[in-house]
């Protein structure tokens, strides 16, 4: 089961986005839990108050009070960075503007159906997918469970009394392992992940922007690229963000 909010001012729009979304489920047999909101700040407290989470957000870019962007980016800022967040909007000049929210897809409205369906079938198998993706690294003591997609960045870290010490920055915390960068670049080659420094591999969905020769991640840490790297690296996040937007 899919849990999904659907935020928008317009009673006729969220009434219209449930309705697609029960004609999706009744077509391919995905279950869909749907709650509605009238505003970006309902929503947020509706995370604040009970702490609820959603693996799909389909929000309404221009609404009263707290438009759609604002509202993505209070919700990073709370840390939720798993909920995959799709923009409707009436303005393409939004698209790029969304892109530092870490949005996976936006829709122009007024909505097409089959368009609506193709992208949340393609939402449903990315989270699906994403949920079988694991890293395991060991740390001091014991073996931990990484999905890759908690997954910011990993880093040769330093130290005067361990050898080859790695720091691996997720979402939720900073784990001490042992390893070389050139082997976690080697099993993470086929996933979206891109070494950027002879000593930082980053995830790709975790960027954030560009600060001139440094790429700032989704937490505000910030990584300088390789001299020789800094257009191969622009250009391949580039290159995935208009991926994950088509």
């Amino acid at each position: 089961m899919y849990r999904i909010a659907i935020c928008d001012d317009e009673e006729q729009q969220r009434k219209r986005v449930r309705q697609m979304l029960l004609a999706l489920s009744v077509k391919t047999g995905i279950d869909f839990e749907v709650e509605e909101f009238e505003s970006g700040e309902q929503l947020i407290a509706h995370y604040v108050e009970w702490e609820a989470s959603f693996h799909i957000l389909i929000l309404d870019i221009k609404m009263n009070g707290w438009n759609g962007i604002q509202t993505a980016r209070k919700l990073r800022e709370m840390k939720r960075y798993h909920e995959q967040i799709v923009f409707l909007t009436s303005y393409a000049e939004y698209m790029l503007e969304s892109f530092d929210v870490v949005t996976f897809q936006y829709l122009l409205k007024p909505i097409e159906t089959e368009v609506f369906e193709a992208r949340m079938l393609k939402l449903c198998r990315y989270i699906e997918e994403r949920e079988k993706e694991i890293l395991i690294i060991k740390s001091a003591y014991e073996e931990i469970v990484l999905p890759q997609e908690d997954i910011i960045a990993i880093e040769a870290a330093k130290s005067l009394t361990v050898k080859s010490r790695l720091k691996i920055t997720t979402v939720n915390a900073v784990y001490d392992s042992k390893g070389l960068i050139s082997s976690y670049a080697s099993v993470l080659k086929d996933s979206k992940f891109l070494q950027i420094h002879r000593s930082i591999l980053i995830n790709l969905h975790r960027v954030h922007k560009f600060s001139g020769s440094k790429v700032v991640m989704s937490n505000g840490m910030e990584l300088p690229i390789g001299r020789s790297k800094i257009k191969e690296v622009k250009d391949t996040c580039t290159k995935y963000m208009i991926m994950r937007a088509e």
